[in-house]
């Protein structure tokens, strides 16, 4: 499986998309308009090794709900993910079983790596 994970209204995720110069092969999925389903958050959440790692502390949400001031367990990271879309790290790609989270330059460097192969 080749899918992308993204937000169509990040201009960072935008940037992202092209930089990565992807081909037919890679279906992307809009989070916005779909969001993350459980099955595919937990084959990452295995890759990555825990939700918090997935989960997005500098979405405008996390402090207006208060979840900063709040101790928050695997299961609170995976609930808020699943119901709301900002609290997802983005972009999240799956290449095959290698999996890349968030915009961080090396992060962006080895997917681009991974999927042409070089």
């Amino acid at each position: 499986m080749k899918k992308i994970y993204h937000l169509s209204s990040c201009n960072t995720n935008q940037r992202i998309l092209k930089e990565l110069e992807l081909g037919d092969d890679v279906e992307l999925q809009d989070i916005k308009k779909e969001n993350i389903d459980e099955k595919t958050l937990d084959f990452i959440k295995e890759k990555e090794g825990s939700y918090e790692a997935l989960f997005s502390k500098r979405a405008m949400k996390y402090r207006s709900m208060g979840l900063n001031e709040m101790e928050l367990s695997e299961d609170d990271y995976k609930k808020y993910i699943l119901e709301e879309y900002t609290f997802l790290k983005r972009p999240f790609i799956i290449f095959e079983e290698e999996v890349f989270v968030g915009n961080a330059k090396k992060t962006v460097e080895a997917a681009k790596k991974a999927y042409h192969g070089s």
